[in-house]
């Protein structure tokens, strides 16, 4: 029998991985700033059209609020990612994975959550 079973991927950071996550990161920023932007513009659009509503304004508020949040999150990622040393583990995601099941398998061992190491873009180790 074959049971599915999310596995954990892991990355080793080296200064390849470091700067395509710092750019990953750079980028995620630039998007969200243009979000930010092009709400603020629309929501002025709609002032001047006497379109606007309370319940609108507080939906575009709430909108850039949010990914003034995601901004402020990406902003502590960086810091981290430049304190943290090369050679750390960074869980990068989660994956699912099929499991064989046979009788006389120990259950516990089965339950032990996967993990696959990556450095460079190539496995390096799976435990």
């Amino acid at each position: 029998m074959k049971l599915v079973q999310t596995v954990n991927v892991k990355q080793i950071l080296t200064e390849k991985s470091k700067a395509e996550l710092e750019k990953k990161y750079h980028m995620n920023l630039v998007q969200l700033q243009k979000e930010c932007d092009q709400l603020r513009f629309e929501q002025k659009k709609l002032e001047k059209k006497k379109f606007q509503q309370s319940e609108l304004k507080n939906q575009f508020d709430k909108e850039i609020q949010s990914r003034l949040e995601k901004v402020q999150l990406i902003e502590f990622q960086l810091e981290q990612l430049h304190m943290l040393p090369l050679g750390s583990e960074l869980k990068e995601t989660e994956v699912q994975g099929l499991v064989d099941v046979n009788k006389g398998d120990c259950w516990s061992e089965l339950l032990h959550r996967k993990t696959i190491v990556v450095k460079d873009d190539i496995v390096i180790e799976i435990r």
